[in-house]
């Protein structure tokens, strides 16, 4: 049987054609699971999310920026400077993760957030706590460095290709990938970036600093059409251990009670960190929706339960047990009902009137925003209960309080003794981000040389900085005041 000339070229051209597909898939939709990893502590700082697809940025290049833009960055040390955890021995820094799709690349997970560490004393190793705040973290630095980058002139093939080769020996076809795909669209992903952050990066606006980030912002403006308008809420990443005591019917997360179940939390801040495809690629929402959205789903299910468990850290100082037990009465008067589990007013809202904080966190968000945001999840599939606006702020539960410093939502308060004192006695300028203790005050150490050069400027007369607001134990006796911060270091 001999063949038409003409089905012999079909074949021979379906046969590139599918040489070609296979080799495409390889290099750059190939998805190879991560190691297993040694517990879930370790998945939790290393372990994907599923950002890679949509917000990962190519590894080698990623990696190379510091030596490339060291102008560009806040400081020596590399990507250390942004106050991330790096812990010794590991590729890369708590809070990232590594996985190869077609190529290795490199997104945040949970823990870029709610990491943190304390020193004893500044020649202390850091000790690493997971999840807590993120104190010493500069998210809102290492995006400007990353969008600062991709409109640099320096941001070109030959430049990135010379500094990748000194890490890795890429193959002649891997050099050609990144020359001319990788590199191109990698440059191309952080301008679009750059444009979605330009809200931030108004003249005059206020800077997140470190520990902190404007939550309601980047979901209003990632995850709706809402129009930029002149709100800013920059606040405190919160804690994530224990989360078990914050589950139940009428209980609320988030600093204005926005969201009222732990999943929904998880599941909104995994998107808001890339786990949701880009619609505008067919491919990668057809793998969301076929393969993604079940690997998800399960990987937010492990999540909640790990932190549910998760214990909170106990205080590594020495405790006066005999003032503790006096200073839990005056918990137990002053600060139960709306702080121990259980009460009737923890994990709920207190109105704004009455708590009198800063309120511009809670003006950031509005209820067209969270109709908008519970749409949104729901076309991409995702069942959770929905989003809503509240007129308050939440009065959370203070287990492991010691290590959540600075206090009150916008972290505008250094510590737990500055909380009790007078508002207008309460420090007014004061250095965050720096990971040493201070057990007399019970919060980091925020004045001194070293806070200054480790840590970050906290003005409380700056818009969204405010300190006002939580008054309550600020006039109790000076011995009961003792007492209630000895006691508030065994939460």
């Amino acid at each position: 049987m001999h063949l038409s000339r003409c089905t012999r070229w079909f074949i021979a051209i379906l046969a590139i054609v599918c040489l070609a597909g296979v080799f495409g898939w390889y290099k750059f939709f190939r998805e190879v699971p991560q190691p297993a990893f040694a517990n879930e502590g370790e998945r939790f700082k290393y372990g994907s999310i599923g950002a890679e697809n949509t917000r990962g940025i190519p590894y080698w290049i990623w990696l190379v920026l510091p030596r490339v833009f060291p102008d560009l960055m806040p400081g020596p040390g590399g990507y250390k400077s942004f106050g991330v955890v790096w812990e010794p021995g590991q590729q890369i820094p708590v809070g990232f993760s590594m996985k190869t799709i077609g190529f290795p690349r490199i997104a945040n997970n949970c823990a870029i957030c709610h990491v943190g560490t304390w020193r004893a004393n500044g020649s202390d190793l850091p000790h690493v706590v997971i999840g807590s705040p993120a104190h010493t973290s500069n998210l809102q630095s290492m995006l400007r460095f990353l969008t600062n980058c991709a409109a640099d002139p320096r941001f070109n093939a030959d430049t990135l290709l010379a500094q990748i080769e000194r890490e890795t020996k890429l193959s002649v076809v891997d050099r050609l990938i990144y020359r001319f795909a990788l590199i191109p669209l990698t440059r191309s992903a952080l301008n679009k970036e750059s444009t979605q952050l330009a809200w931030m990066n108004r003249p005059d606006w206020p800077d997140w600093g470190k520990g902190r980030d404007d939550p309601m912002n980047l979901t209003k403006y990632f995850m709706t059409s809402m129009p930029v308008d002149n709100t800013t809420g920059q606040a405190d990443f919160p804690s994530v251990w224990n989360l078990k005591i914050r589950k139940g019917d009428g209980l609320f997360l988030n600093w204005s009670c926005d969201t009222p179940a732990v999943r929904s939390v998880l599941i909104d801040s995994a998107l808001g960190l890339g786990a949701a495809p880009d619609p505008t690629v067919p491919l990668d929402t057809l793998n969301w929706k076929f393969v993604r959205r079940a690997w998800f789903i399960v990987r937010m299910a492990e999540l909640d339960d790990y932190l549910s468990a998760l214990a909170p850290p106990s205080y590594p100082f020495p405790v006066d047990a005999a003032l503790a037990a006096r200073g839990g009465a005056v918990y137990a008067q002053a600060c139960a009902s709306c702080h121990q589990p259980g009460q009737g007013r923890t994990s709920r809202l207190i109105p704004i009137d009455e708590i009198g904080t800063d309120r511009n966190r809670l003006d950031t968000w509005n209820q067209a925003a969270a109709d908008q945001a519970n749409e949104k999840v729901k076309e991409i599939g995702i069942i959770r209960p929905n989003m809503v606006k509240q007129q308050g702020y939440q009065s959370p539960p203070l287990d492991g309080l010691w290590m959540r410093g600075p206090y009150l939502h916008n972290g505008s308060v250094p510590s737990l003794r500055d909380l009790l004192k007078p508002v207008a006695d309460r420090t007014k300028v004061f250095y965050r981000g720096y990971d040493v203790y201070d057990p007399a005050d019970v919060g980091f150490t925020t004045a001194g040389v070293d806070a200054a050069r480790e840590g970050w400027k906290e003005d409380t007369a700056v818009r969204g900085n405010g300190n006002q607001g939580h008054t309550y134990g600020t006039e109790l006796p000076d011995q009961d005041k003792e007492a209630l911060l000895e006691y508030m270091k065994t939460l």
